[in-house]
């Protein structure tokens, strides 16, 4: 009789791999990842590193991964901050896009460019495999992998998570220590999984299992108390073109330099954090807290402007069409060409959307106070309630009429009965 692992490792039938390229942050999981696929696969490792403002330092890794017999050619240490938020955080927020009425999509927006600058490695270094450090239960398996997919079928992808036993911090700890990998312990471990990006970081695990229980104070990390901002409000202007914020204050700035000072605006009047339980696409319900304390801004200060500058009916359909974006989004579709077939009809919408949103930023709320632009649609012409000359209200009797001539065809039917 076979024993589970050995049944677990006929199922998985190893492929031969010559040359893999990891998705590596230097922290424990992904340098037992890089070990292990040296033992198990004996193959050369490629390591990757992105730079995604996540907060931390990235050149750390480049030493634990020479530690650990990387070639410095094999290392890859790459600042992707400005193409993130240029060609995915403002395409997805020229949708408005929010899953399941919260989630700002912080993490699942950040797989695809990762995926896919790894398949671009593979390509460069002459790899045949790729590997993540996902769990077997989570959607970034997924997001991970759909990426590598759509940039070359090719490729052997390995998940360890889903291949080995080291299911728990204590196994990885011990691995770790079997195998002379050198893990800094310095200060206090957070009990949470987390994830971080320009965007937002994450929270999941720990007392967050309970969907019942308060979340610490303490594991708010980007973002004050709203009972512990400001006692007064602080109002900022952006400015917006094609849909995209351009300028902070009248000053113009680049995508990920806009999204980083809005980041620590907001987070200083507490705004931008969200306690969730979401549908994974996997199958289960997941609690996850998430600080996106920029993003919550540019939310309500695009529909600010499109407000004005957008056609009703445009507006609604694209407000329609935005819950589909989000999933496809959530669930690791970034490269499907059905979003790519929206993100061209959100594009087009944007090409006037264009002007001035004034906000007022106070303990944890995001106020609209202004809106306006040269392409505005809103005209006080038509539109006041004093005396005008453009507008006859006689004409809406007939467009009432119109419009309830169903409903008065109806009722005579029913009077014939």
């Amino acid at each position: 009789m076979k024993s589970g692992d050995q049944l677990r490792r006929i199922l998985i039938m190893k492929k031969e791999v010559k040359k893999v390229v990891l998705a590596y942050s230097g922290g424990l999981d992904t340098s037992v990842i890089l070990k292990w696929l040296q033992d198990e696969y004996k193959c050369e490792v490629v390591t990757f590193t992105a730079d995604i403002g996540q907060g931390e330092e990235v050149e750390p890794a480049r030493a634990k991964a020479l530690s650990l017999g990387i070639k410095p050619e094999n290392i890859y240490i790459e600042d992707l901050r400005e193409e993130f938020v240029r060609d995915y955080v403002f395409p997805m927020f020229r949708a408005n896009a929010i899953y399941e009425g919260e989630y700002l999509l912080g993490t699942s927006i950040a797989r695809p460019l990762i995926a896919k600058r790894q398949a671009e490695i593979a390509r460069i270094t002459g790899a045949d495999a790729v590997s993540h450090g996902a769990t077997g239960k989570g959607n970034d398996q997924v997001r991970f992998e759909m990426g590598y997919l759509g940039q070359n079928s090719s490729l052997t992808i390995i998940a360890p998570w889903r291949e080995w036993d080291l299911n728990s911090r204590e196994k990885l700890l011990a691995y770790a220590a079997e195998h002379g990998i050198k893990i800094e312990m310095s200060g206090k471990k957070s009990p949470y999984s987390m994830d971080a990006n320009l965007l937002h970081i994450s929270y999941e695990g720990g007392i967050l299992e309970d969907p019942a229980a308060e979340p610490e104070e303490s594991m708010w990390r980007w973002t004050v108390s709203p009972e512990n901002a400001p006692d007064e409000p602080e109002y900022i202007e952006i400015g917006y073109e094609k849909g995209d914020p351009v300028s902070l204050n009248g000053k113009t700035l680049s995508p990920a330099v806009m999204l980083e000072q809005l980041n620590i605006i907001a987070g200083r009047h507490g705004i931008g954090r969200a306690d969730i339980v979401e549908n994974r696409y996997v199958g289960m319900k997941s609690r996850g807290c998430y600080e996106t304390p920029g993003g919550t801004i540019m939310l309500r200060a695009h529909r600010a402007i499109e407000s004005i500058t957008l056609d009703r009916e445009a507006a609604h359909l694209k407000d329609e069409l935005m819950p589909r974006y989000a999933k496809l989004i959530y669930n690791g579709f970034w490269f499907s060409p059905e979003r790519e077939m929206l993100q061209a009809a959100i594009d087009k919408t944007q090409e006037n959307v264009r002007g001035t949103v004034r906000l007022k930023l106070y303990k944890g709320n995001v106020m609209v106070v202004g809106r306006s632009s040269d392409v505005s649609l809103f005209n006080a012409d038509y539109c006041t309630f004093e005396e005008d000359a453009v507008y006859d209200q006689k004409d809406a009797a007939g467009f009432i009429k119109l419009n309830a001539l169903r409903f008065i065809i109806a009722g005579k039917a029913r009077k014939n009965k």
